[in-house]
């Protein structure tokens, strides 16, 4: 993960504007290369696991996201059927469906990327002086569900191995054993909770003056990283303020056309969100010609 390596203002500077981005630019041109980007870094990044991940469960959701926005949303103009219950079927409602679904979607995938890359020892060094208490809770939700789950694989093996598991005995049973591993669970997550904050605290995280080992360094590569994620976003931000990204689903869809300014917004934006693509491809190359 050649892009991990950078600094971690470099990547948390990404992150942040690639999750606002696609949390807010409702245009299809933006939404579609938010999500192809993001899929395709989270399978570089994850390889099979993530591909398996995306296509067994964010497919599913997004086809089902995109479905129930018209049963329950009716505007728009052109009506296309009506419903049992008499309300229309708009292809306005459809469209913002499908819209609001691929932008779930792909922020759920830019968020396991930055699971990936912004590990909580990153987060600490950038915002454990400013704000101490809040970055090590925050730290520790980033690493907490990866954490349960690993630590329930090995409750649900050692409640197995005396027969108390999910899988023995009838539904009551069942429901009984599950019941004991969540509440088992439940104690080791308060019981770590409990453990690492006095830990933190007899080491004097968070009092003033403290001193902290960091091996991270501030290099001219990150700096030239850290500009052209600048000036990209900067420019991306600045044309959806212009209204190079303008678009509206209802009362009808319309947007701006294309224009060689709206073009080249979504140029740079397309650029924006490859940027760690290409750093990952080019240090393979790099060291396929040095082998």
């Amino acid at each position: 993960m050649a892009f991990s390596r950078y600094h971690p203002a470099v990547n948390f500077l990404y992150f942040a504007l690639v999750l606002v981005c696609s949390m807010f630019f409702m245009h299809p041109v933006c939404l579609a290369i938010s999500l192809v980007c993001s899929f395709a870094y989270s399978v570089k990044l994850n390889g099979k696991r993530a591909l398996k991940f995306n296509l067994a469960y964010l497919l599913p959701l997004l086809l089902v996201s995109a479905l129930i926005n018209p049963a329950f949303n009716h505007e728009g103009v052109t009506i296309l059927a009506y419903l049992p219950s008499g309300n229309p079927l708009t292809l306005e409602s459809i469209a913002y469906g499908i819209a609001a679904a691929c932008m779930i979607v792909s922020v759920i995938c830019w968020f396991s990327c930055y699971n990936a890359v912004m590990t909580s020892d990153k987060f600490i060094y950038l915002f454990g002086r400013i704000i101490p208490a809040l970055s090590l809770i925050f730290s520790m939700v980033l690493r907490f569900v990866p954490r349960f789950k690993a630590q329930v694989r090995v409750v649900s093996d050692a409640q197995k191995c005396i027969g108390r598991d999910v899988s023995n005995g009838g539904i009551i049973q069942r429901a009984k054993h599950g019941l004991t591993i969540l509440s088992i669970m439940v104690t080791w997550a308060l019981e770590n909770a409990i453990e690492t904050a006095d830990s933190m605290k007899s080491r004097g995280y968070g009092r003033p003056g403290r001193t902290a080992f960091s091996i991270y360094t501030f290099d001219a590569r990150d700096g030239k990283a850290l500009l052209a994620i600048g000036a990209a976003g900067l420019y991306t931000i600045a044309g959806a303020v212009l209204g190079g990204m303008e678009f509206r689903f209802f009362p009808s869809m319309k947007g701006i056309g294309l224009t060689p300014y709206s073009a080249s917004v979504f140029i740079v934006y397309l650029v924006l969100c490859t940027i760690p693509l290409f750093i990952e491809f080019w240090e393979d190359r790099t060291w396929k010609a040095i082998r």
